[in-house]
């Protein structure tokens, strides 16, 4: 049994047999939080991974010294967060770690790299389109002038998390499809020479139409985060306008907010 600050092993499986779980019973944290925190951790750096099973409920309980019920909240805590899923027959099973991000200037794409969420990129289509009035105003441009329009969706561990709607000024970049598959789109900017400073940014919320919800693998009406970016250089110059809907079972921003003195 796990004593108070002792590590305790759990082997109820092959995802959770290595896994070192620390449970303090003097503290005045409750135990099935303690041990909801670590199984999150683990998921979120990929050491329980998409598919793995966790093991049944009996055996951690024994394994751990907790009680049953203490096991089954912790577990159910990750499967309300859409974590863990339990499957009839299967036992509980990893889902996906929740893609948390910062509202910093930088692509998805490098940040879900840097978290170790093995990004993958579908390019849906890029061509040139005249620009529509709310695109031309964004990127400072004349109602009807050639913009290159670059739909692309977007995966981690294989699942959807995002369908990325961009539009740049024509000529400002050769969006080679294969390149766009495999790299970001600021990435191909840097290495274009092209320098980015700031950017104007919305986040808001709806609930996802069929087809968006055939997109990524949601149901329609489910909740969606939205994401409207307007991208400049160190010229002052708009060089990207993007709208980007997000599944808001596995995706949220993170905001730091300071007091002004």
């Amino acid at each position: 049994m796990a004593r108070t600050g002792d590590p305790a092993r759990p082997s109820a499986g092959p995802a959770t047999h290595t896994l070192d779980f620390t449970l303090d019973r003097g503290s005045p944290v409750p135990l099935y939080y303690q041990l909801a925190q670590q199984l999150e951790a683990a998921i979120s750096r990929g050491v329980l991974a998409p598919g793995d099973l966790l093991g049944n409920e009996v055996d951690l309980s024994v394994r751990l010294g907790l009680s049953r019920p203490t096991v089954r909240q912790a577990i159910q805590s990750l499967v309300d967060k859409g974590l863990l899923v339990r499957r009839r027959g299967v036992g509980t099973q990893v889902v996906h770690s929740q893609v948390r991000r910062s509202l910093e200037l930088t692509s998805l794409y490098d940040d879900l790299e840097a978290a170790g969420q093995a990004p993958t990129t579908e390019v849906v289509r890029t061509e040139t389109v005249p620009a529509p009035p709310g695109v031309a105003a964004a990127l400072g441009l004349p109602e009807g002038a050639e913009v290159i329009a670059l739909e692309r969706l977007r995966r981690t561990h294989g699942l959807p998390v995002a369908l990325l709607s961009n539009h740049l000024p024509s000529g400002l970049l050769d969006l080679d499809a294969d390149r766009l598959e495999a790299t970001g789109l600021y990435r191909m900017m840097r290495a274009a020479g092209i320098t980015l400073h700031s950017a104007r940014q919305t986040v808001g919320a709806r609930s996802a139409t069929a087809e968006e919800a055939s997109r990524l693998d949601e149901k329609e009406g489910a909740a969606l985060l939205t994401m409207q970016r307007t991208a400049y250089d160190d010229t002052g110059r708009a060089v990207e306008y993007g709208s980007h809907i997000y599944r808001a079972s596995r995706y949220s921003f993170d905001f730091q907010l300071l007091v002004r003195p």
